[in-house]
């Protein structure tokens, strides 16, 4: 088991996240849980004890190094107030061959996950007489401030452009003067150790300057910017090689890579740039872009040590925020699309019957879900009109959805009752292996007879608008399970609806508030009254404009009207 994984980890520690922070530094680093043991170890401190990490985890510090010192009442103390404190421990390890006592240094900081989970983690450097080891361990404590904040400054949003931005903002000035980050196109594929043929295109998607050379480099193309690189310069053999590159670009010579023109030189030479180094934004085993940090005037130049950890650390959590950004932009764009084709109007069931139908996601930061609508001819002047809601969101929700709606226009050819078509449809998603449950609600219209035939599977009841000063009714009706429980038990009510009385059916997001009863919020629904207009359309505006302002939930709709003869 790598040193950054174990299978039994509480619900606020996340390993990956820690390794890609922590996992390369000389230090050794340790995250344990509430009751002082391990859930993580980084290479170093591997080295350091003598013992494997899977041989450490779910053991206490006494366990595994039983020679050594542990003030366990001050790792205690840190855990109960969140107080970071540094002790001073002593001892032998397995990797010891000297009879002399070792001495380390330990700053513990408690690392607050989702309020339920309290996880410890411990930075540990070996004390020496040495003056070079000392300002190690001032420099490692400055490392781990900086890389705790970067915790919650970057990856605040699923926005892919906000998150590059945020790690530019994050590291000027602390880490460097300039900072640029830029990334693959989301329709390109590039692997981590195959070199790139011909110039190399990126978008630029952050950038951070200090005051003194914001306005300077604008004139090098802001967020947003396409920027090509010939295959010699520093970025290219980046991404070629997976790992940093330092330049010094204190010469001309050396600035002609990054600056392939003599007036680019001159731009570079003249906002005094110096120094640079390009980090890798790699995840999952390939790139994902690149960050670049840049020094001028009179900072000093990049170096080999504590900057490049520091760089290499921080590089490795912001690819970790970029990479859930993409995904999640990818998965939304694929639900989306799937959704919008399967919500497509549906076809008039009968020229006497007029339909309307409106779908309003929950937000742009929200997922789809797996809200439906349907209408199905059944012939002799009678039609079948859905409305479910698959339980989800996301891509599986909207294809489970779609899975529901084919398996019912299957299960409707028979022109069977609402009940009997919801028993055949949640027997077949029960033989189908469908693992998502949804609630639907199926209304029978017969427009010859003035009647609705109504059954509900854990779906709120239909609203019948009839014209004239009447107004609203609910309809009073027994519901069954939600589909996909396998326990049937369906009921059909009538329900009259005679011609011009509008049969309006939505999914829980229209009405459903948190904290209030569910029957509080469909009653709201018997405020609705025809438009001046008459018109189903102005219906629904003035349905979403009432009652969807505070949805927390997607929102379908359908209305139907059956026509005077």
């Amino acid at each position: 088991m790598p040193a950054h994984e174990h299978a039994d980890l509480p619900p606020a520690f996340d390993a990956e996240a820690v390794a890609a922070l922590v996992g390369g530094t000389p230090a050794g680093v340790a995250v344990l849980d509430s009751g002082l043991r391990y859930l993580y170890v980084n290479a170093a401190l591997e080295r350091i004890n003598g013992v494997p990490a899977a041989a450490h985890m779910g053991k206490t510090i006494t366990e595994v190094l039983p020679e050594v010192d542990v003030q366990a009442d001050v790792l205690r103390r840190v855990l109960a107030d969140g107080r970071p404190r540094e002790v001073t421990t002593s001892g032998r390890t397995w990797a010891d061959s000297a009879p002399e006592r070792r001495f380390w240094r330990v700053a513990c900081h408690r690392l607050d996950g989702d309020g339920r989970a309290r996880v410890l983690l411990a930075i540990a450097l070996e004390i020496s007489t040495t003056q070079n080891q000392e300002e190690e361990l001032e420099r490692s404590r400055s490392c781990l401030t900086l890389l705790d904040t970067a915790a919650v400054s970057i990856g605040t949003t699923l926005d892919v452009d906000t998150t590059c931005q945020e790690i530019a903002d994050f590291v000027v000035p602390a880490l460097a003067d300039v900072a640029v980050v830029e990334i693959f196109p989301v329709d390109r594929r590039h692997s981590a150790r195959q070199p790139v043929s011909g110039p190399l295109r990126l978008r630029r998607a952050g950038l951070a300057a200090i005051p003194e050379l914001a306005d300077a480099m604008d004139q090098f193309g802001g967020p947003g910017s396409d920027i090509e690189y010939q295959e010699d310069a520093a970025v290219p053999r980046c991404l070629a090689a997976g790992s940093p590159v330092i330049e010094d670009l204190s010469g001309d010579g050396q600035l002609s890579g990054p600056a392939p023109t003599p007036e680019r030189v001159a731009a570079y030479r003249a906002v005094g740039l110096h120094s640079a180094v390009v980090v890798p934004l790699t995840t999952r085993g390939r790139p994902l872009g690149v960050l670049s940090l840049l020094r001028a005037g009179d900072s000093p130049p990049f170096t080999e040590g504590q900057d490049l950890v520091i760089a290499r650390a921080l590089a490795g959590r912001a690819a970790v925020d970029v990479d859930h950004a993409r995904q999640y932009v990818r998965e939304h764009g694929v639900a989306r699309e799937l959704q919008r084709s399967l919500l497509s109007e549906p076809r008039l069931p009968d020229q006497g019957i007029e339909i309307a139908t409106r779908y309003l996601p929950a937000g742009q930061g929200a997922l789809v879900g797996g809200d439906w609508f349907d209408a199905i001819r059944l012939g002799d002047g009678r039609h079948l009109e859905v409305i479910g809601d698959v339980a989800g969101h996301g891509v599986e929700a909207a294809v489970a959805m779609n899975h529901y709606r084919s398996m019912l226009r299957l299960v409707a050819e028979d022109g069977l009752s609402p009940h009997r078509i919801l028993d055949r449809l949640d027997a077949a998603v029960e033989r189908s292996g469908l693992d998502r449950a949804a609630t639907c609600l199926l209304a029978v219209v017969d427009r010859k007879a003035g009647v609705c035939e109504v059954a509900s599977a854990g779906h709120p009841p239909p609203v019948f608008i009839d014209p004239g000063p009447s107004g609203a009714r609910v309809a009073r009706l027994r519901a069954g399970p939600p589909l996909g429980t396998g326990f049937g038990g369906y009921r059909t009510t009538v329900v009259p609806c005679p011609a011009g009385t509008v049969l309006f059916l939505y999914t829980d997001g229209l009405v459903e508030r948190r904290g209030e009863d569910i029957d509080v919020s469909v009653g709201r629904l018997t405020r609705l009254t025809l438009p001046a207009s008459g018109r189903l359309d102005d219906l629904l505006d003035q349905a979403v404009d009432r009652f969807g302002d505070m949805a927390q939930d997607d929102i379908a709709i359908l209305a139907s009207r059956a026509r005077e003869h």
